[in-house]
């Protein structure tokens, strides 16, 4: 996940204006703002007829893009602007765009890691298909951020490369991954990355080398960079193995079994406590929250560290069911759960669950 919001202060687009945006109350032992919407609330954009702006070849969608399309998760109002990119020149442009008329935007991927609001986003939302993959040498690939991640992770085992088995069970983009530093079973993306290609708000492309980072469990540097508008591509290394595709095939049997698969989901919803020896999943199952649910959001039967949409859920349901499970948890165990998904406040605001 690739996240900027800047600002320009060059020309006002009066589109923009907003109404008054909804007001935050916080619940019993949360750290995170729930939003709280006006009774009379609507989505940002309602028009009935779809508008589109071209610019430098792009096409913004105005108002008709529900982001619950673009979620695993399936929640989400419209968005003022959408927009497609597949190069990385069509990135940097629909990129000035948003700082020439200072809308607010985000570059997403599969939308994996994210709840978006059922008002929407009042910004430009920038859906990244930079898709492309190169075979650099035996082992090494260079894969656009937009690549699935778990398509790059079945390949590089299926041609006997060892790094990757984790990946086939992700979701997400090979951006995404990067960003959040992605893993699972012992695996995280950090351990293979050689280097990492971005644009920042300036318009310069970067390539930044694995000694030039800092990766941590579920972090990197990239979250901490004020000037980053995306990653564009990574750079992989990876060993050879005789035994990585029959690992990765055991993996994913595995994952079916233990992870409700088939339902809509962000994955794992809570970072694991560090230095406890127990999961976040486990804490969850022993305060009794498997099944629990409200509105359309439940915890998982089969996965606690899941929250699934049953197929009625609003972002609303989903926050408050976040923040029932931290606070059973904290009030039974004395563990302060720590989100892992990210929640996009719909009035120009990036609401990282600390903030």
């Amino acid at each position: 996940m690739e996240i900027n919001f800047p600002f320009s202060t060059s020309r006002q687009n009066p589109s923009l204006m907003l109404p008054t945006p909804p007001t935050f109350t916080k619940m019993a032992s949360m750290a995170f703002p729930v939003v709280q919407s006006p009774r009379n609330s609507t989505p940002i954009f309602s028009s009935n007829k779809e508008q589109t702006q071209n610019w430098n070849a792009l096409k913004f969608v105005r108002g008709k893009k529900l982001l619950k399309d673009l979620s695993t998760w399936g929640i989400g109002g419209p968005c003022n602007y959408f927009v497609q990119v597949f190069h990385q020149t069509h990135l940097l442009s629909a990129i000035r765009y948003c700082r020439e008329f200072s809308i607010p935007y985000v570059v997403i991927g599969k939308g994996s890691n994210c709840l978006f609001d059922d008002l929407g986003f009042d910004g430009c939302v920038i859906q990244n298909q930079i898709d492309f993959l190169e075979r650099m040498e035996p082992g090494v690939y260079r894969a656009g951020s937009g690549f699935r991640f778990n398509h790059l992770g079945s390949l590089s085992c299926n041609e006997g490369f060892t790094g990757l088995e984790f990946a086939a069970g992700i979701p997400g983009t090979v951006g995404g991954a990067t960003y959040m530093n992605a893993g699972a079973n012992g695996q995280e993306t950090a351990n293979v990355i050689e280097s990492v290609d971005i644009v920042t708000t300036e318009g310069n492309f970067r390539t930044l080398n694995r000694i030039d980072l800092t990766f941590g469990y579920r972090s990197s540097s990239f979250q901490d960079m004020d000037n980053l508008a995306a990653i564009v591509a990574a750079t992989f290394r990876l060993e050879r193995s005789g035994s990585a595709k029959k690992r990765q095939q055991e993996l994913l049997k595995r994952r079916r079994a233990t992870q409700p698969v088939n339902e809509r989901s962000a994955g794992s919803v809570f970072r694991n406590p560090v230095n406890l020896g127990v999961s976040a999943a486990e804490l969850i199952d022993k305060a009794g929250l498997k099944g629990c649910s409200i509105g359309g959001a439940m915890v998982s039967n089969i996965h606690a560290n899941f929250l699934v949409n049953n197929g009625a859920s609003t972002s609303q349901d989903m926050l408050s069911l976040i923040a029932l499970v931290k606070d059973k948890v904290d009030s039974k165990f004395g563990v302060e759960l720590e989100e892992e998904v990210l929640y996009f406040h719909p009035y120009w605001k990036y609401a990282n669950w600390e903030r």
